[in-house]
This record gives C-alpha cells, sequence and structure tokens, in this order.
C-alpha cells in the first residue's frame, strides 16, 4: 500500500481521498504502479484547484455580476462534492465559502450603483425635458430640429426608471418635441408663401434688368440697376430651386451692363492718361509759386503766376476719374494756400502793392545772387548732386523773379 498525506492507494489499486468524514475511494487503477495511480488523482485535484483559484480571483475583482458568480460558484461546489480527485478538499470548499459575503457586498454595491444611476437618469431626463420645452418655445427653426434629435439619441442611451416617473417625463419630452414640429412646419408653409411671391417679383426684376443690359446710357442706367438691386434684396429669398436660376438672370445682366460700361471707361481713361501727365507737371509748376510765396509773401505775384498755370489746367481736358481726386486735390491745395497767404495780409495792413512788388523783385535778387555763389562753390568742388539742386533752385527763382517784375511794372 502507497499513502500520501490526503490519500492512499491499496494493494488492489484502489484510490482513496481522505476527508473531514473519513475516508472515501475516488477509483482504481489496477496493473500500474501505485504511485502513478495516486498520481492521477492528485493531478484532477490540481485542476479543480486551479479552477477554484480563478473563480476566487475573478469574484473578488468584480469581473463576475453577483448572480454569474454565484451560479459559478454553486457549479463548482457541485463538482467538490463528489469530485474523485486527491488533495486538500476542504480548504477548496473554504475558499468557495470565502466568496460569499464577497458576493453579497457586491450584491449591495450594485444595488446602490444602480439606485445612483436610477437618481441620475431621472435627472438627466428631467433637464432633457426641460430644454426640449425651452426649444418648443422658441423659433430657431434651423437649430431647434438638429437639437431635439440629439436630445432624443441622448434620452435611449439612459437606462429606464420606475415606470410612472419615466411615463411622465417622456410625456412631457414628446409632447414637447411635436409642438415644436407642428409649430416648424406652419413656419416654413408661411416661408414657402413668402417665397413664392419672392420669385413673382425677381422674376420681374431679372426681365428688367435684361433689358436694360444694352443700354449705353452710363450714368441714368447705372442708377436704376442701383434701384432694381435695392427691390431685389427687399424682396428676399424665392424657392432654392429658382432662385439662384434668377440671380443668375439679374446678375448676368447687371454684369453685361457694367462691364461695357467699365470698358468704355477704360476707353476714355486710356484717352486722358496723356493730360493726366500734362495736368501732373503743371501741379509741379503750381506747386513752385509757393516757395517764392513763403519767402517774399508778395500774393499779387504768386496769383498771377498760378493764374497762368490754371489756364493751361483748364485747357488739358478730363483725366481719368482714378487720377481726379489725387490731382484735382493737389491744385487745389496750392490755390487754397495762395488764398489763405491773401486773407492773412489783407488781416495785417494794405500797404501800397507796387512796394511789395518791388521788395519781392529785391528779396528774389538777393537770393539768387546767394544761390549763384553756393552753385560757383559747389562747381569748384564737383558736387554734382548740390550743383544740380541749385541748378533746379536758380531755374525756378529766375523764373519767378521774370514774373515779379513783369508784375512789378503793371503796378507803377
Amino acid at each position: 500500500m502507497t499513502t500520501s498525506d490526503w490519500g492512499r492507494v491499496a494493494d488492489d489499486g484502489t484510490v482513496y481521498v481522505k476527508t473531514s468524514d473519513g475516508e472515501r475511494a475516488v477509483g482504481q487503477v489496477p496493473d500500474v504502479p501505485p504511485e502513478e495511480a495516486l498520481a492521477f488523482y492528485t493531478k484532477r485535484y490540481d485542476n479543480i484547484a486551479l479552477e477554484v483559484d480563478l473563480l476566487h480571483k475573478r469574484v473578488i475583482s468584480g469581473v463576475l455580476s453577483p448572480e454569474e458568480a454565484v451560479s459559478s460558484v454553486k457549479l463548482v461546489r457541485d463538482q467538490l462534492a463528489d469530485i474523485h480527485a486527491v488533495g486538500d478538499l476542504a480548504i477548496l470548499g473554504r475558499k468557495l465559502d470565502e466568496l460569499g459575503p464577497v458576493i453579497a457586498i457586491q450584491r449591495e454595491a450594485r444595488k446602490a450603483i444602480k439606485a445612483q444611476k436610477a437618481t441620475e437618469a431621472r435627472e438627466q431626463k428631467e433637464k432633457l425635458a426641460v430644454e426640449a420645452e425651452k426649444i418648443a418655445g422658441g423659433r430657431d427653426w434651423r437649430n431647434g430640429a438638429n437639437r431635439l434629435r440629439e436630445l432624443l439619441d441622448q434620452w435611449k442611451q439612459l437606462p429606464r426608471i420606475d415606470k410612472a416617473a419615466d411615463d411622465a417625463l417622456w410625456k412631457r419630452f414628446s409632447t414637447a418635441r411635436s409642438a415644436y414640429t407642428k409649430a416648424r412646419k406652419g413656419h416654413f408653409a408661411e416661408q414657402d408663401e413668402k417665397r413664392e411671391g419672392a420669385r413673382i417679383i425677381k422674376e420681374r426684376l431679372a426681365t428688367e434688368a435684361e433689358a436694360l443690359s444694352s443700354s449705353t446710357d452710363w450714368g441714368p442706367t447705372s442708377g436704376k440697376y442701383r434701384d432694381l438691386m435695392r427691390d431685389w434684396k427687399a424682396a428676399g429669398p424665392a424657392p432654392k430651386n429658382v432662385d439662384d436660376k434668377l440671380w443668375q438672370r439679374f446678375r448676368g445682366a447687371q454684369d453685361s451692363f457694367f462691364g461695357a460700361r467699365d470698358a468704355a471707361n477704360a476707353a476714355l481713361d486710356t484717352e486722358f492718361a496723356a493730360n493726366a501727365e500734362v495736368k501732373e507737371s503743371l501741379i509741379v509748376e503750381a506747386e513752385a509759386v509757393l516757395g517764392p510765396l513763403a519767402e517774399t509773401g508778395d500774393v499779387v505775384a504768386a496769383k498771377a503766376a498760378f493764374r497762368l498755370v490754371a489756364d493751361r489746367w483748364d485747357e488739358a481736358g478730363k483725366v481719368p476719374r482714378d487720377r481726379i481726386k489725387d490731382l484735382e486735390g493737389r491744385m487745389r491745395a496750392v490755390e487754397q494756400t495762395i488764398r489763405k497767404a491773401e486773407d492773412d495780409q489783407w488781416r495785417k495792413s494794405d500797404p501800397e502793392k507796387s512796394a511789395r512788388a518791388d521788395d519781392m523783385v529785391s528779396k528774389l535778387e538777393a537770393a539768387i545772387a546767394e544761390a549763384e555763389a553756393k552753385l560757383e562753390a559747389a562747381r569748384a568742388k564737383g558736387d554734382a548732386k548740390k550743383i544740380r539742386d541749385l541748378e533746379e533752385n536758380l531755374e525756378g527763382r529766375r523764373s519767378f523773379l521774370d514774373m515779379a517784375k513783369k508784375a512789378s511794372a503793371d503796378y507803377r
């Protein structure tokens, strides 16, 4: 006979397991060494022990629900009750017994969690119902429908609560959705009616725009197109399937007219470009008048010189539209500077004009003499830039001196 801590093998090959209630035969393995027979049933024990250990860990970790844990424990316990294996069966039973309180605690914890989730679900459904009612009371037709669909998806994901509360909250939510849908349909029906009216108006406006597209009466027709555009905007949107087509007609006619107008204006601008160059040079002459005016204060001579330039300005003709503001602004600035100087002099005194003219001539002659001396010095040094600047300065001063002498002679 061969024995171990938890079993033995009789001479006839019968294998026994030791339990707290005594020995129990688990099987017979004849014609093999006793050690092999005992090892065979010990291995069976190892397998069931491993199964108990795995179940113990799964239950402790909470992987199984309490119901699944109870079912699994019962299944393994039933296997232990009549298992044909050799080992410490009692300790396996105790490990299973340890799981009972654990399962009970987990069951209570799950009940608490379920109750908490039910409370949270009630609160969430209350919020969803309140938001749905708020949307139903508003008029956000663009975003309201999308938001209500989102709320419905959220509602479906929430667990059910007690039937009475769940039904009451659903009724509020569903009623709000229905009220919003009804109001939204009514709104869009009204919009459809308005769009049909807009279609009739825009048909007429597109026809009028097309009739004007070949006009060459640029000014008045441009004004008519502005009026048509104002009426177009006031008409509101037409049905989508025709609004774009009507706009293409309207805009096409408008583009045709303004394209022709712009082409005609561009041709004129090209024609007037030479005039702009003439006026640009005249402005330079006009602005040159201000230098001597600032030095001598002779407004009469400055006005006479400016008048000569202004006459040539008028004769130069029209300029491109994009140059009008700049050129006229510069010319007007010269004129205003001279007028201001004249006003300032009248406010101060009104001496003999001839004396002022003579004084201006004297000052110009002195300034020219000084500039000539500087020019000679610059030539001696070979300072090309200074020579050029002084020569340009002298040319302007001498021209203005001629004008001043003529004006002085007129006063005698």
